[in-house]
């Protein structure tokens, strides 16, 4: 029992002292978007000593395009969240349920789709684009963007666990398939459907290739691009960098704390309960 507590207290004291190295950075820019310069620069302080919204307040005032780059980001990535819980889901249940010619092939397809690294597909996507004139458009952003064989594999892995008692009840009772799927099905996924949600969303707010890649003009950058153009024409004044930086990192932030209790659950890929 003594070298059972001794190994608890070890195991905690590691995973505090990793849980201090890790949020200690995010603190302090936190709190530095808070402080004038003067504080940043004369010396390492976690709270400010005066408190200001100034760094905020000159963003929105003498920024016009980071609202702008903030929508292009809010847009892309919800649209884009949803048609990939939609699609991927649908997929998903298509290759766990239904029966059809090529079902195998298509299922080791969607396999080898996950071996290909995304950064190879990025110039046959980007003159993809170009040929049909999506590039600095919304649709050229989100329509590539709108399925992911990570998800759709996730999605499969759900469904074959899910009880199919509940699908023949649905069935004998006069629902269709697809009656079945959107009213029985996807109600009951919500836990993968919200794991899927917080890892689709990351990925398309944190993206900064295919932005910088397919949209050109200034006014069509996502937040990562726009920032790091804003880090570029304000590399000395950090309390800017780091305001920005918060107005980027506490929207995913929020969604993930709120969402994390089926985060968690999602993890387990069980549709038995």
């Amino acid at each position: 029992m003594k070298d059972l507590k001794i190994g608890k207290f070890i195991l905690y004291s590691i995973l505090i002292g990793y849980a201090v190295v890790t949020v200690t950075p995010f603190l302090w820019a936190f709190f530095a978007s808070f402080k004038p310069l003067n504080e940043i620069v004369g010396g390492f302080s976690i709270l400010p000593e005066n408190w200001t919204l100034d760094n905020y307040r000159y963003i929105i005032s003498t920024q016009p395009l980071f609202i702008r780059w903030l929508f292009n980001s809010v847009v892309i990535a919800v649209v884009g969240t949803l048609l990939n819980i939609l699609f991927n889901s649908m997929a998903g249940y298509a290759l766990a349920r239904l029966s059809f010619p090529g079902k195998k092939t298509l299922f080791v397809l969607v396999l080898a789709v996950l071996m290909i690294p995304g950064q190879v597909t990025m110039i046959p996507n980007y003159l993809i684009l170009k040929e049909l004139g999506w590039l600095n458009s919304y649709q050229g952003m989100i329509v590539p963007a709108m399925v992911n064989a990570t998800f759709i594999f996730m999605m499969r892995q759900f469904f074959i666990n899910f009880p199919r008692e509940v699908e023949e009840a649905a069935a004998i009772d006069g629902l269709s398939r697809m009656g079945t799927f959107f009213r029985i099905v996807l109600p009951m996924a919500k836990p993968a459907l919200a794991a899927q949600a917080i890892f689709v969303f990351m990925a398309l707010w944190n993206d900064f290739m295919r932005p910088l890649i397919v949209m050109s003009e200034t006014s069509m950058y996502t937040l990562p691009v726009g920032l790091n153009a804003f880090q570029s024409e304000n590399v000395s004044f950090w309390n800017y960098v780091m305001s920005a930086s918060m107005i980027f990192t506490l929207p995913v932030l929020l969604i993930y704390i709120f969402f994390s209790r089926f985060f968690l659950d999602g993890l387990s890929f069980r549709g038995d309960k």
